[in-house]
């Protein structure tokens, strides 16, 4: 396909649309591949931003009372690390017995499949060796899964351990360097493009704090409603099955089903009869309706909607390319990238495509299409 040329004055040049193609695409990989090699770098850094976003109307508090810049940052760092280590002793308490029986969780639930297996295949005349011989490799897998991964747990944790001495400095910094940093950004696009800047900012800062603190709020609705609902069917380990499910839950359409497997399979090795987990089931939809249809809309409230596909293809990449941080990651980072579209003229088209805008697009084509008829109907008359 040839480039072509306009001819009339004023008019702009016009590519085709192979090269265009493939000017993204090699843009696309060159951009998932720098994500995937500076993941260590880049992650953090990500990580750090957000939480500074969040802490932000904080450190500006402290710092309305007059309170140095240095030390407002640093009255800030100290209350959300009191916050988070007091979550983290009731997670690891709560986690530690889960953690001990797990093994013996995982052999009472493969042997209920054995029987529930044996049973099938006597009522459908199926041979149940190689599934029996399968459910057993995977029980050996699971029961020593702590074992065998000791040293990628040694290392996990050292690069955990580094992380969460770098985090407190990169939020530091990013803080009190904010006003630079933003400063930086005007210039860096332009005086001309000041004002569309400072809206982009403006709406990203918003949207993140809404988007973070509605879904904190959430969790911790979420985790009460899990834990009491367990305890009140009488399921072991309640409380952290409970707050496991309100963590997984901050993943987007596939968190809900993560949450629901592990009580489950509770139910099915501590109780004598299905029927709790038959419970279990439902009470936890009851929960995820609650969840999708009151409490997301009214406390996360968030100015950007994202439409389902694109919310569960972003995840699914995230945890391709940064794994479970980018699981956590991924929505925010498409909610920023869809406020920067709807703020760029040429990045609309990409704005809508992956905004929630099905609703307000029906309504608008009823709308024609009544207009048309009732222009139709007056040309009959």
């Amino acid at each position: 396909m040839k480039q072509i040329h306009t001819t009339m004055k004023g008019e702009e040049q016009k590519f085709p649309f192979s090269p265009k193609l493939s000017n993204f695409l090699i843009g696309l990989i060159a951009l998932i591949a720098i994500l995937y090699i500076g993941k260590s770098i880049i992650v953090p850094i990500l990580f750090a931003t957000i939480i500074a976003i969040m802490l932000n109307p904080v450190m500006n508090f402290f710092i309305r009372l007059r309170i140095n810049r240095i030390l407002a940052i640093s009255i800030t760092l100290i209350i959300a690390f009191l916050v988070i280590a007091a979550l983290g002793i009731l997670i690891t308490s709560r986690a530690t017995r889960f953690g001990e029986s797990w093994p013996i969780l995982v052999n009472k639930f493969t042997s209920l499949l054995h029987q529930v297996i044996t049973d099938a295949s006597g009522y459908f005349d199926i041979n149940p060796i190689k599934i029996h011989n399968w459910i057993s490799r995977i029980q050996n897998d699971m029961v020593n899964t702590s074992s065998a991964a000791i040293e990628k747990t040694i290392v996990i944790v050292g690069n955990g351990l580094m992380i969460l001495v770098l985090l407190p400095i990169y939020i530091f910094l990013i803080l009190y360097y904010k006003p630079i940093l933003i400063e930086f950004i005007h210039r860096f696009f332009g005086i001309n493009n000041k004002n569309q800047v400072t809206e982009i900012v403006s709406q990203t800062k918003i949207v993140v704090q809404h988007y973070l603190f509605g879904r904190l709020i959430e969790a911790l609705i979420v985790a009460t409603l899990y834990s009491s609902t367990l305890l009140i069917l009488g399921i072991e380990y309640a409380v952290i099955l409970g707050i496991i499910g309100a963590i997984v839950n901050v993943i987007p359409y596939i968190g809900g089903i993560v949450g629901v497997s592990l009580p489950v399979m509770v139910a099915l090795v501590t109780k004598p009869t299905p029927m709790y987990a038959i419970w279990v089931l439902i009470v936890y939809y009851i929960i995820v309706l609650i969840d999708n249809h009151y409490i997301v809309p009214v406390i996360v409230a968030s100015k950007v909607k994202l439409n389902a596909l694109f919310s569960i293809l972003v995840v699914l990449a995230g945890n391709a390319i940064w794994g479970i941080p980018g699981m956590f990651l991924s929505i925010p980072i498409l909610a920023i990238a869809k406020v920067i579209c709807d703020n760029i003229d040429s990045l609309k088209p990409w704005g809508f495509l992956i905004g929630d805008s099905m609703g307000t697009l029906i309504e608008n084509k009823n709308d024609l299409k009544k207009e048309n008829d009732n222009s139709t109907i007056k040309e009959v008359k």
